[in-house]
C-alpha cells in the first residue's frame, strides 16, 4: 500500500488501453441459456506472481473465470474500481483504502483479508540502522498510509524522532530537527531505485525483488502480528454496493483456504507475510474507525 495525492492521474497506458471493457461479474452463456462461467476483473499491482495463475486455475475450477488487471502504482486500482471498470481490487491495506476513500469521497469497501506484509528499511551501504552517519538522507514512500508506516520503521530503529511520538498519520513535516537522519519522501516505485544516492530507503514489498533485492536484506521493518497492526492488513475491496456479493465471497475464500495459493503468496513474500483470514466485519469496522481518525484531523 503509497501516498501522494490518492486521486492523482495515473502514469503510463491511460486505462482505457489497460481495461479493454467494463466489469461487473458477467456471466458466459452457453446456447441452451445456462451460465457456465463468471468473468470476474481484478486489479492488482504485480500480476507476474506465480500464485496468481495458481489462483486463478483454483477459480475457473469453481466456474469463475478471473481476469487480471496489472497496475503500474497504486494510485490507479482504486478510481478504476470506483468507476466500474474493475469488479475487485486486491493491492492495499486499510489504511491505504480509507485514506483514499475519504480523499476522494468514496466508499469502497474491504471483502476479504489476504495478509500482512513487513515493511523494510534496505540499504547498499549499510548493513544495520546503527552504522548510517548522522546527517544523510533516507527516502520513505510519498503516500500517505506508507510514508507514515516507514516513519514509524525510522523512528523504531533510532534515525528520527517524530512529533508527539508519532502515529499512523505522520508526516515528513513530523520528523523532528534533532533527528539523526534527513527523510525525503518518493513514489513508492521509486524507492527502490533511490537507493544509489541516499543512505537508506524503505521499500514496499511489491517493488523488494524487482529491485534485484532479497527480503532477507532488510537493515530494520515492523512487526506485521503486532495486534495495533490491523489497520495494516492487505485485503479485497469492492465497491460498497457489492459487499455482499457471493461470487466476490467465494473468491476471497479460494485465495484464503487454496493451499497452493497461499504457499505461493507466502514464496512471494519471501516467507514474510502474516496470511490471514480476518471476518469482513472486522474489517470494515477497522476501515470505519480509520475514515473517522482522518476526518478527525483534517
Amino acid at each position: 500500500m503509497s501516498k501522494k495525492t490518492i486521486i492523482a492521474a495515473a502514469v503510463g497506458l491511460p486505462l482505457a488501453l489497460l481495461l479493454s471493457a467494463c466489469a461487473g461479474g458477467s456471466a458466459d452463456t452457453a446456447a441452451s441459456g445456462e451460465a457456465t462461467t463468471e468473468t470476474v476483473k481484478i486489479g492488482v499491482v504485480g500480476a507476474g506472481d506465480e500464485y496468481w495463475q495458481t489462483y486463478k486455475d483454483a477459480a475457473a475450477a469453481e466456474g469463475i473465470d478471473v481476469e487480471l488487471v496489472d497496475f503500474s502504482e497504486y494510485t490507479q486500482p482504486n478510481p478504476a474500481l470506483s468507476a466500474g471498470e474493475l469488479d475487485l481490487n486486491q493491492f492495499q491495506h486499510i489504511i491505504y483504502l480509507a485514506t483514499y476513500n475519504v480523499q476522494a469521497d468514496d466508499d469502497l469497501v474491504p471483502v476479504g483479508a489476504t495478509a500482512i506484509y513487513p515493511l523494510g528499511l534496505y540499504s547498499d551501504k549499510y548493513t544495520s540502522p546503527d552504522e548510517i552517519p548522522a546527517g544523510e538522507t533516507v527516502a520513505v514512500p510519498n503516500d500517505e498510509s506508507n510514508q507514515a508506516r516507514g516513519l514509524l520503521v525510522l523512528q523504531s530503529a533510532g534515525l528520527i524522532e517524530l512529533k508527539d511520538g508519532g502515529s499512523p498519520f505522520s508526516t515528513v513535516a513530523d520528523v523532528l530537527p534533532e533527528s539523526k537522519v534527513k527523510v525525503e519522501a518518493l513514489d513508492a516505485a521509486f524507492t527502490a531505485t533511490s537507493l544509489p544516492d541516499v543512505a537508506a530507503a524503505i521499500i514496499n514489498n511489491d517493488f523488494v525483488e524487482d529491485a534485484g533485492l532479497s527480503f532477507d536484506d532488510a537493515i530494520a521493518q515492523d512487526d506485521p502480528s503486532d495486534p495495533n497492526a490491523v489497520p495494516y492488513i492487505n485485503i479485497f475491496a469492492a465497491r460498497a454496493e457489492d459487499a455482499d456479493n457471493p461470487t466476490y465471497k467465494k473468491l476471497v475464500e479460494i485465495y484464503q483456504n487454496t493451499p497452493e495459493v497461499q504457499e505461493g503468496v507466502q514464496k512471494a513474500s519471501g516467507d514474510t507475510a502474516v496470511l490471514l483470514t480476518t471476518p469482513a466485519d472486522e474489517l470494515v469496522s477497522s476501515l470505519k474507525s480509520v475514515e473517522d481518525d482522518i476526518r478527525a484531523a483534517q
